[in-house]
């Protein structure tokens, strides 16, 4: 075949600035087969791979990181409209989705298909794993690195490197300050969010990309320091399988995706010593399949934490896009599996899930500057599954048990009471065909359980779980190291592998636990290589 190489410069120190673009090598510009030699090739550019990228890069391993998504500068993604971003930058252009099986709701599921991932897309909460969840799988699971002093350098780490830092209260919204009044109506504290951070001017628009360049999502933290050390990354290019034999990873094979039509096109191929498969937890499952991997856990045990939103009509302005997208949180409820967020979006998505029609609809899409709005997720048991389908994206499917579903009912009754507390007059629930409620008796209903989980308009962002992490071959995927039990020096790196729910915001876990992992891998990297001779 008539081939590309790659050459590795390791005395490479020009770190991108904001203002400029990574050094990404467009695979839809490809117009010939690509090959490459490397140490590592990371499929995935988003939490776990940008974090094992740098590491690997920093230890002076040649790194190719091969994203099946576009590439956009900060610059460029900041600057599009809400729908467009989604377009360019999500999966399925934000239309992906967990189909409820039984007494389940349709979850929306958000993921990025970019370069930084799900990263870009994030609203840049950055929480650490709960101690009560990492005493769970230290003593329970016997995950016995997965304490918290034992993760705590590592979140360090990564909290340096992508500057999170504590909202002030002056980036609250006149729309946080509301839900935080009527919280405290409740009895309920309410906390400022930590959030991966540099020079936020409240525009709230963080899952869109951020437009001011604040957020350090890994394309603007991680991923330049790995180009740095001589990474190179690779845009537009489907893995569509990892190279195996003799029981080890040898490389990887697919397609640049065609810039105008999307199908793949120009073949490429990697060989490399450790494969790093990075693709988050609806993908990862698809690609270990494809490549032969036959365990009865992958695509298994998969969690969404189902959340919601719920918004409340004042009389007076609360601009709720003027201030930080995320300030505030409360854990009031953790022993109840209920987490609640602050929350906004871009006006044209909220408006487009208002209640009503007609004249109905109109009067309170007029009334937007008045409405506030404020999120809850569920602690959730592991009951999705995700299989290969008829396309390139997976068949996800979701089962909530009695519980979850109990404890989403009661964080909408939760967040309209904190709403009717600061005095809102109106409540929009998350219940389709539903009309506004306009007194705290009229969400007495949701204790009962008699809502059919269809009406409920349900959404998620931190897919987790479905190639787990154990400490024997039947109980998982990986091994405590990333590393897969099938294959030798295959390892799975990303969101997939946490092995229960975590009940908080993702990027940060996901990012932490990489940053482990891969010091590990660097670790033990000579005997990878050895490995890979046999």
């Amino acid at each position: 075949m008539n081939a590309h190489d790659l050459a590795f410069d390791h005395t490479h120190h020009h770190v991108p600035s904001k203002a400029e673009r990574l050094p990404v090598l467009r695979g839809r510009e490809q117009t010939k087969p690509f090959s490459a030699k490397v140490d590592v090739v990371v499929i995935g550019s988003g939490a776990g791979g940008a974090v094992v990228a740098r590491e690997l890069a920093r230890d002076g391993r040649s790194v190719l990181v091969l994203e099946e998504g576009g590439h956009y500068t900060p610059q460029e993604y900041g600057s599009l409209p809400p729908s467009q971003s989604f377009r360019r930058l999500a999966r399925e252009a934000g239309m992906s989705v967990a189909l409820g099986v039984g007494d389940t709701p349709l979850i929306s599921l958000l993921a990025g298909k970019c370069v930084g991932g799900s990263s870009v897309l994030t609203g840049a909460v950055c929480f650490r794993i709960p101690d009560e969840v990492l005493h769970t799988w230290s003593d329970e699971l016997g995950l016995t690195r997965m304490t918290p002093d034992g993760v705590d350098p590592y979140f360090s780490e990564v909290e340096r490197i992508c500057h999170v830092e504590t909202v002030p209260h002056h980036m609250r919204s006149r729309a946080s300050e509301l839900f935080v009044q009527g919280a405290a109506s409740m009895g309920i504290e309410m906390k400022s969010m930590r959030r991966n951070t540099n020079g936020c001017r409240g525009a709230a628009r963080c899952n869109f990309g951020c437009p001011n360049g604040a957020k350090m999502s890994v394309d603007a933290s991680f991923l330049p320091d790995a180009v740095r050390h001589g990474a190179m990354i690779v845009s537009d290019a489907l893995v569509q399988k990892v190279d195996i034999t003799g029981g080890k990873a040898r490389g990887v094979r697919g397609r640049f995706l065609d810039g105008v039509t999307g199908e793949p096109g120009i073949p490429f191929e990697v060989k490399a010593k450790v494969v790093v498969v990075a693709c988050g937890s609806m993908h990862t499952p698809i690609l270990l399949r494809k490549s032969g991997l036959d365990s009865v856990h992958i695509g298994r045990h998969l969690t969404l934490h189902p959340a919601v939103r719920v918004g409340a009509l004042f009389d007076e302005a609360v601009d709720g896009w003027d201030g930080a997208l995320q300030s505030v949180y409360s854990d009031h409820y953790w022993n109840e599996g209920i987490w609640l967020n602050g929350v906004y979006s871009a006006v044209n998505v909220l408006a487009a899930a208002f209640p009503g029609i007609g004249h109905e609809h109109r009067r309170l899409v007029k009334n937007i500057p008045n409405l506030a709005f404020f999120g809850g997720m569920v602690h959730d048991d592991g009951g999705g599954r995700v299989r290969r389908w008829l396309s390139r994206e997976p068949l996800v499917t979701y089962k909530m048990i009695r519980r979850d579903k109990e404890r989403l009912l009661k964080a909408i009754q939760i967040l309209g009471k904190m709403a009717f507390g600061a005095g809102a007059r109106e409540v929009l629930l998350p219940v389709f065909g539903m009309p506004t409620v306009k007194k705290a008796k009229d969400l007495d209903f949701l204790t009962e359980n008699t809502l059919a989980a269809s009406r409920i308009e349900c959404m998620a962002f931190h897919p987790l779980g479905s190639a787990k992490m154990s400490t024997v071959p039947e109980a998982g995927v990986v091994k405590p190291t990333g590393e897969t039990w099938d294959v030798d020096n295959l390892f799975v790196i990303d969101g997939s592998i946490l092995p229960t729910s975590i009940g908080v915001n993702s990027q940060l876990p996901i990012m932490g636990v990489s940053m482990m992992l891969a010091r590990g891998l660097v670790a033990d990297f000579g005997e990878h290589a050895r490995k890979a001779l046999g």
